[in-house]
């Protein structure tokens, strides 16, 4: 009887039939780090078991794990939530907004359920279908997605599984929107509506600077330069797991000088003697924290309080879809509309980019672009009618010069 012939590492062993019907090829694959590793594959035919068999071969070969894990996505997820995303370097709200995502929109999820090895791009796409049909925003479905991705991105790295399901799939578009803005006179009544409220100096505060909302609770008093005339941003208060926190700005370009106007400074100057009255009623329950909008004992005040506290001003002002990031873009369409340059807008802002502006604020100011227009073209026309003047008394010239040759030769 002839020998079997001998087959070569990652190559598997001849099938061999089963009781049951099936064949079995056994297979030693030895990766790049010279781990060697054995498996066992079934087909219902001989060459479904060696096809199986070369498919675990060539994974192991380009460095992705032999089988995926059959850990479900739920299970993943939660250990890279207390693993992975907080030892990322992303600011510690992002990491807050992620875990609370993926608690809300992953673990529970049909696609929570499959185990790891299960997952496909169908199954991605189902669920992001899934989330549209619970009337989700669309910037919502789009970081749930963004966080899926990380998740499976660092099944990856981990050798959990051996390809990302969801890069595959189109990330989910987020529709521009025009910025909601108020005009000087809905303005002028929502800070009316706000009274003599605790809150009402941040929300006109709001309106003066165009800081976040966030970045103007962070405020302390060694940020007001009032020599020359400017506010530095520094950090964003956010409630993250339950305390007030002073984090680091959105972008780079958040971290910023703002200039202080006339009215603001007499807002600093009315906020600085109510605290100094405060500070003396508190007595010993006074807790000095800096900052530039407080409690009546000296905390730091809490963003949703100051939501909240807007919410009412605006429906008394009978603006209830309005915003506190409405003020935001109230001040950013103001200068616009008056003439300041988008890149100077975009500065004061804090946007990452001049783009951002453009894309949020561009229609904002259409006399702005119609007066732009109008000087265009009266620049144009001057230019015009000199030119033709210049070429009409060319034109005069030569004709008189035409008549003197013609008279001088003539009888």
């Amino acid at each position: 009887m002839t020998p079997a012939k001998r087959r070569g590492n990652s190559e598997g062993s001849t099938p061999r039939r089963r009781v049951d019907g099936r064949f079995q090829v056994n297979l030693r694959v030895t990766d790049e780090d010279g781990l060697s590793q054995r498996f066992t594959v079934y087909g219902a035919t001989p060459k479904e078991a060696r096809d199986k068999a070369a498919a675990i071969s060539a994974r192991v070969l380009g460095g992705q794990p032999a089988r995926d894990r059959r850990q479900t996505v739920r299970s993943y997820a939660l250990h890279w939530i207390d693993t992975t995303l907080q030892a990322s370097e992303r600011k510690q709200t992002t990491k807050s907004l992620y875990a609370g995502v993926t608690r809300s929109h992953v673990l529970e999820s049909t696609l929570g359920r499959l185990s790891l090895d299960k997952i496909r791009p169908s199954h991605v796409e189902g669920w992001v279908v899934q989330l549209r049909r619970k009337g989700l925003a669309e910037s919502t479905i789009r970081t749930a997605y963004t966080v899926l991705r990380a998740i499976l991105d660092t099944a990856v790295r981990d050798g959990a599984i051996g390809v990302n399901a969801a890069a595959a799939v189109k990330r989910p578009k987020v529709t521009n929107k025009e910025a909601a803005h108020l005009t000087p006179a809905q303005v002028a009544e929502l800070l009316e509506a706000a009274g003599r409220t605790r809150y009402a100096p941040l929300f006109e505060f709001l309106v003066h600077t165009g800081l976040r909302r966030g970045e103007a609770l962070a405020l302390r008093w060694t940020d007001v330069d009032r020599d020359r005339g400017m506010l530095r941003v520094r950090g964003t208060l956010a409630r993250i797991d339950g305390a007030l926190v002073v984090t680091e700005p959105k972008t780079a370009k958040s971290n910023r000088f703002v200039p202080i106007s006339s009215p603001a400074e007499r807002l600093l100057d009315d906020l600085r003697s109510a605290q100094a009255a405060e500070r003396l009623h508190a007595g010993s329950a006074w807790r000095e924290t800096g900052f530039v909008f407080t409690t009546e004992t000296g905390e730091p005040c809490d963003p949703r309080n100051a939501l909240r506290a807007f919410k009412i001003a605006a429906a008394r002002a009978g603006l209830p879809d309005a915003g506190l990031h409405t003020l935001r873009h109230s001040a950013a369409s103001a200068m616009l509309s008056h003439g300041v340059p988008l890149k100077v807008v975009s500065d004061i802002l804090g946007h990452s980019s001049i783009a951002i502006t453009g894309d949020v604020y561009g229609h904002v100011s259409p006399d702005v672009s119609r007066d732009a227009v109008a000087t265009l073209g009266a620049v144009l026309s001057d230019l015009r009618s000199a030119s033709g003047g210049q070429e009409g008394g060319q034109t005069t010239r030569n004709s008189g010069r035409g008549r003197s040759r013609s008279s001088g030769s003539g009888p």
